[in-house]
């Protein structure tokens, strides 16, 4: 096919939205369309081209052969494509960086150190997403982020940042009015509950912790629930309970005497920890170079600070709880 006779970009774009997903609809809500109009588009890419490229099954759509051939070159045509654009921008925003995080790290760990690099950085401008999905770096202009998970993303950089640990915390207040001296006193307390979307199986939630400590009559289902790690560790401030708190989340609360670990727990390691990425079809601004270099500095430190480990942990997982 001559140069000039390439298909409409629109098309392409179509195309390579509804390969990804394998959806007409998600490809429609990613691209701001309707359903309607991704199918033209397909359809219109289909005539220029002379060959099926989805099987539609019902409300099903399936690739064909010709459409799984050309969808993984063409979505790292528009990768490029991307990165292209990024650069001529480049010019204009030298001073930028955008960084994608959960919202409780987001909120809890990176924003109070935040303030620092800015003071140190006046040329550079830190953009913060806080977001539960992680970032397609395809679609988006997100610069880097940090995830919380196993390490295992393909297609990315992948740097580890921080380890995550859980320790049960509440507030000094609460404490000094009914003191808590071993765990079968949390009969008398209110748990708090993370219910996050990370799903962790190596993170306990109460039921799990009780029985690796050997406590009965402790009813852990009762207690509010939160969808997010930095609201349990603001109820547990606040004095409305007990919570097993992610030690890095809890981190400058601990710090700053608003939440005291109970029962000199040792930190309980989890297997998931904080990674920093980005993609590896870009190469890091100076700026951004810069940013990295001070979260790593940032992470070293809070690492070195934290408690010592506990050489061994309950495995929660293996007992089948």
């Amino acid at each position: 096919m001559s140069r000039d006779r390439l298909p409409p970009l629109s098309a392409l774009r179509v195309f390579e939205a509804a390969a990804r997903h394998e959806s007409f609809k998600q490809a429609a809500e990613e691209l701001f369309v309707t359903p309607g109009a991704v199918s033209q588009q397909i359809r219109l890419l289909e005539d220029h081209v002379g060959v099926e490229l989805f099987v539609r099954d019902g409300r099903r759509v399936v690739l064909s052969d010709a459409g799984k051939a050309s969808a993984q070159i063409l979505k790292e045509a528009f990768e490029k494509m991307f990165e292209a654009t990024r650069l001529m921008k480049s010019g204009t925003q030298k001073g930028r960086v955008t960084v994608s995080a959960a919202p409780s790290f987001a909120a809890k760990w990176l924003m109070p150190r935040l303030y620092e690099f800015s003071a140190a950085n006046e040329d550079i401008d830190v953009w913060v997403s806080a977001d539960m999905a992680p970032v397609d770096f395809a679609v988006s202009d997100i610069d880097l982020a940090v995830r919380y998970g196993n390490g295992h993303y393909n297609g990315l950089h992948v740097e580890h940042l921080l380890p995550e640990a859980v320790v049960p915390v509440c507030s000094p207040l609460l404490f000094d009015a009914a003191p808590i001296r071993k765990a079968e006193d949390l009969a008398h307390h209110v748990l708090l509950h993370d219910v996050g979307a990370e799903a962790d199986p190596s993170c306990p939630d109460w039921a799990m912790w009780l029985k690796a400590h050997g406590v009965e009559g402790v009813d852990a289902s009762r207690g509010p629930r939160f969808n997010q790690s930095s609201m349990v560790i603001e109820a547990a401030v606040a004095g409305r309970g007990v919570a097993l708190a992610k030690r890095t989340i809890a981190e400058a609360d601990l710090q700053a005497g608003r939440l005291k670990v109970l029962f000199d727990e040792k930190d309980k390691p989890l297997d998931y920890g904080y990674w920093l990425v980005w993609p590896q079809t870009r190469e890091p601004t100076p700026a951004q170079v810069r940013f990295m270099d001070w979260l790593r500095g940032q992470a070293k430190a809070s690492s070195d600070a934290a408690p010592k480990r506990a050489d061994e942990r309950p495995v929660f997982a293996a007992q089948d709880i």
